[in-house]
């Protein structure tokens, strides 16, 4: 699954503010705060829809063996 540093990057890559990104995934704004600040005991549930909302933005995860390593832009 995506990682907090992941997170952070794609919504910094995008310029959005943590708002926007909530609305888009249909979670609250403070879930994306505590996410971004080293919360990792978010549900999976809530980190697909982040990385749903990311993704239709047009976001893509990298991944090495599952092990998140970044981000890129889909073009």
């Amino acid at each position: 699954m995506i990682s907090v540093e992941q997170v952070r990057a794609a919504r910094a890559w995008l310029g959005i503010s943590q708002q926007e990104v909530a609305d888009a995934a249909g979670i609250e704004v403070r879930t994306i705060y505590r996410i971004e600040n080293g919360f990792r005991g978010a549900t999976e549930r809530t980190l697909r829809r982040i990385k749903t909302a990311f993704e239709a933005k047009g976001i893509v995860f990298l991944f090495d063996c599952s092990r998140p390593i970044g981000i890129s832009i889909r073009t």
